[in-house]
């Protein structure tokens, strides 16, 4: 059986699987859509990510505005700090972030719907991370803010991470007005001028 914590963000969570450990090593159920579905999450997954990163890289933080990801986040080698931020204009969490270390020891992992934007940094010396995805990567709709904005103020564990060049020419969470979506009043995410 799969446990579910909610987090200080609507709708992220973590999930915990139930491992079952003796000499051999483990098994663990990582993904179970009846599981998932009974606690309100029925994503629908399309692409599975695979990357690895060295100690110190900090990838993030990103969302997709033309095509908007949930995204379902653990490590399968190593250690990372995951982080979502909350970027629904409107939403009385807007700009607040959580973070939660996912491990190949812990199995824990994180569920992030859209409308937030994600990031994780290694701890380990290397890091594996897997994650599933609700819509295609569509690098001309990326969106992204940078890891030590202000406005935001992440606690990051590293001080002077590894970036990548996009990574580091991404604005403010502040200017990025035309790129957010909008929580409306009756809890429906609009991610476009014309659908407002």
């Amino acid at each position: 059986m799969m446990r579910m914590i909610e987090t200080a963000l609507p709708g992220v969570a973590i999930i915990e699987p139930e491992v079952y450990r003796d000499a051999r090593g483990f098994l663990a159920e990582v993904y179970h859509a009846a599981q998932l579905a009974s606690f309100g999450i029925g994503t629908v997954w399309v692409q599975d990510n695979h990357s690895r990163s060295v100690r110190n890289t900090l990838r993030g933080l990103h969302w997709q505005y033309r095509r908007p990801q949930a995204k379902l986040v653990r490590a399968v080698r190593g250690e990372i700090y995951d982080v979502v931020v909350d970027i629904r204009r409107g939403a009385p969490t807007f700009g607040k972030w959580i973070g939660v270390h996912l491990s190949a020891d812990n199995m824990r992992q994180t569920f992030i719907p859209e409308g937030f934007a994600h990031g994780f940094c290694v701890l380990s010396e290397t890091a594996d991370v897997e994650y599933k995805c609700s819509d295609y990567y569509d690098p001309g709709g990326e969106g992204g803010i940078p890891w030590n904005d202000p406005a935001v103020a992440v606690t990051w564990p590293v001080a002077a991470p590894i970036l990548s060049v996009k990574d580091r020419t991404y604005e403010p969470l502040a200017r990025q007005e035309n790129n957010l979506p909008t929580l409306d009043s009756t809890g429906r995410l609009l991610w476009s001028q014309t659908e407002r």
